[in-house]
């Protein structure tokens, strides 16, 4: 085996070459390792810095806290409540209860509809400014205006939602008002 010169000359350039790259890879695992470094100390300051923040608001709750407890001291003089205010179990509240009396109104049982009779029994409201009451002058500014079109009604009249939302001429088919047609 004769080694020439070129032989040599490739031999060596591939050791430089072998050398590079382990060079190469080393230096790329230590910048990897200290880029890990780097964002492990950035998680550390974010979780610091919200750290601060939850301690800044600690303390400022617990200023208000002792600025409120003042304030209640001078001001209003609310207590927390004693042991003796709780109820102990269903048979103590049962016992609070007292019967209705004979002339308290029945309890609401459900929701109905306002009566023409009902609505009277409210007062008109009256204009701060006027002096006279808000309906008449609804009536003067809607005279003022063009009259609105016909909004279509419920023929059958037993859907409670239908009347309540005029323009509903039947289930399938809702009108608006002043649409074409109307």
């Amino acid at each position: 085996m004769n080694l020439t010169r070129n032989r040599m000359q490739s031999i060596g350039w591939a050791f430089v070459l072998t050398v590079c790259v382990a060079l190469t890879v080393a230096l790329t695992l230590r910048v990897n390792a200290v880029k890990g470094q780097v964002r492990e100390t950035e998680n550390r300051i974010v979780s610091l810095k919200r750290e601060i923040r939850f301690l800044e608001v600690e303390y400022q709750t617990r200023g208000n806290q002792q600025q409120l407890a003042a304030l209640n001291s001078v001001e209003f003089g609310y207590v927390a409540p004693g042991a003796g205010q709780y109820i102990e179990g269903e048979r103590q509240l049962a016992a609070l209860g007292v019967p209705r009396a004979p002339d308290a109104p029945k309890p609401i049982r459900m929701a109905h509809e306002v009566t023409q009779t009902e609505k009277l029994a409210f007062s008109e409201m009256v204009s701060p400014l006027t002096g006279k009451p808000a309906a008449s002058q609804a009536k003067t500014v809607t005279a003022r205006r063009e009259p609105a079109a016909k909004v279509a009604s419920l023929d059958d009249g037993k859907d409670l939602v239908g009347s309540v939302i005029a323009g509903i001429s039947s289930p399938d088919r809702v009108t608006l008002a002043g649409a074409a047609g109307n």
